[in-house]
């Protein structure tokens, strides 16, 4: 099962927002409000960002080529 991050929402001006980590199944749905307070919450999109990000990343940094010889540019 993967971990989520989640944060609190605000309620008031200058309130801090709180992360911590879920397990859930990637079928679950994100939560909406923290388990043990009923705060709002929100997941917070955290990781890489895949095979096509990374390649247009490498090309638009390298001139054209991510430099591994894989023939992308």
């Amino acid at each position: 099962m993967p971990t989520y991050v989640y944060e609190t929402i605000p309620q008031f001006e200058g309130e801090p927002t709180k992360r911590f980590e879920l397990r859930q199944s990637m079928k679950d749905a994100a939560l909406t409000q923290h388990p043990d307070s009923g705060q709002p919450i929100r997941r917070i999109p955290i990781g890489g960002t895949g095979l096509m990000g990374a390649s247009s990343t490498a090309s638009s940094s390298s001139g054209g080529s991510c430099g591994t010889g894989c023939g992308c540019h």
